[in-house]
């Protein structure tokens, strides 16, 4: 009997890593990273998994270290929370920017989308660092799965390879960049490559931390 229930067209396989656009993921783990180029701008990292693909997938192993373990059962990917680092600055136009406000502001859009802001309202921190390990703790291992807009910024290794620094674009009045799977009424972005990919202009350094996750996972 013939049947087109698992027929793919053409012949690529679903890569490991997650891409760019419209998806649909759970949070796995949520770091806060100094980044390489500024000891006072930090990054928060959303560590994700989309759905599980199924069929012959092969996701990247949960442990690296060990090829025996299990895989991660969808595509995996660290997104920035943010296009621009936390920091510490002030505008062009006098307006002073608290990086720890910030950082909180993108916590509780985060703990509202997934519908926990009230063990988020629990934390009580001295310092933005502690309230970021608190935040871990909610959000990580989540099994709830959101919808999300994910752009990013491309950038070019050392051989010439052209990655994507992914990232969420910023709430506007346009919509949001993440939102719950039960949205009464939709917000969320629609991805759109010229508003939400920041094109390669000029040759450039890799960043001292791989975008392509090869350091992290491994498939082989």
């Amino acid at each position: 009997m013939l049947n087109t229930r698992n027929m793919k067209t053409g012949g690529g396989k679903v890569g490991p890593v997650i891409s760019s656009g419209n998806q649909v993921f759970k949070i796995n783990d949520v770091t806060f990273d100094q980044t390489p180029y500024d000891k006072d701008a930090y990054d928060i990292k959303l560590h994700v998994e989309s759905e599980p693909i199924g069929g012959d997938f092969q996701g990247f192993y949960i442990d690296a270290n060990d090829k025996s373990g299990p895989r991660y059962e969808g595509r995996v990917g660290r997104i920035r929370f943010s296009p621009y680092a936390y920091k510490d600055t002030t505008l062009p136009s006098g307006i002073e920017i608290s990086r720890d406000n910030e950082v909180m502001k993108a916590m509780v859009f985060l703990a509202e989308t997934l519908g926990v802001r009230d063990q988020l309202d629990m934390i009580e921190a001295e310092d933005v660092f502690e309230f970021m390990k608190g935040c871990r703790k909610i959000f990580s291992n989540s099994k709830t799965y959101i919808n999300a807009c994910v752009g990013g910024r491309e950038w070019e290794n050392k051989d010439g390879y052209v990655n994507l620094d992914l990232y969420l674009p910023r709430l506007s009045k346009d919509g949001v960049p993440l939102e719950s799977l039960d949205a009464e009424t939709s917000r969320l972005l629609q991805f759109n490559s010229d508003s939400h990919i920041r094109r390669l202009k000029k040759k450039t350094t890799a960043p001292q931390e791989s975008t392509s996750m090869a350091d992290d996972f491994d498939i082989f």
